[in-house]
């Protein structure tokens, strides 16, 4: 290939390159039913431009998928969501948003590969479509929180109503969020790497 002086060869912009101080990164996967909000809560929290695989939904879809609840939405993720936060200046946390349709979960073997924890983003108008995420969780072994995601006329449930609901034991911590707004994704992250510490450290 023939560079001439004009050409320009570019790297990561700035706001991309990692911190030198980051001494720590963490795997962490989204997950969560189809149209709950994982898509939204990568790009809403991540420090650099969120990688997305967002296809607009087609025919081929109906029948297939169960978009009960979101016939608004139209645009999916077919492979994975990816971002990028720092918690402190020593630990980085690398986000991966998983694909919410049954048909694209042959995916999360990868995506989960490495993984240390996880967030379940829920819906509480389609609480159904959770069940299985968490099933397959629980499989899995994989640690995670359950992030209940505010949605417009979303019907509020008490926590412990909730917990019956999903068949979750106690000691999993459970967080209102709004996954548009960056503190909220963040306190859920950050509720997540608590939880992950105190499993890791055992009581006295």
């Amino acid at each position: 290939m023939d560079f001439r002086s004009s050409d320009t060869i570019t790297g990561p912009r700035s706001e991309d390159v990692l911190p030198t101080t980051a001494t720590a990164a963490v795997k962490v996967v989204i997950v969560g039913g189809f149209g709950v909000g994982k898509t939204t809560m990568v790009g809403s929290v991540s420090e650099i431009r969120p990688l997305t695989t967002e296809e607009t939904m087609t025919q081929a879809g109906v029948g297939v998928d169960d978009n009960a609840g979101v016939e608004t939405k139209t645009a999916t993720t077919v492979a994975m969501d990816f971002g990028r936060i720092s918690l402190s200046e020593e630990l980085v946390l690398y986000l991966f948003g998983t694909p919410g349709q049954e048909r694209f979960w042959f995916l999360w073997n990868g995506l989960f590969e490495g993984a240390l924890g996880a967030v379940v983003l829920i819906d509480t108008r389609r609480l159904e479509v959770s069940f299985d995420v968490i099933g397959r969780l629980e499989e899995r072994g994989v640690p995670f929180v359950v992030a209940v995601n505010t949605f417009p006329n979303a019907p509020h449930h008490p926590v412990e109503a909730l917990r019956r609901a999903l068949d979750l034991p106690d000691e999993v911590p459970m967080i209102d969020c709004d996954a548009r707004l960056r503190t909220s994704s963040r306190d859920v992250l950050m509720t997540l790497m608590r939880y992950l510490h105190s499993l890791a450290v055992p009581l006295a």
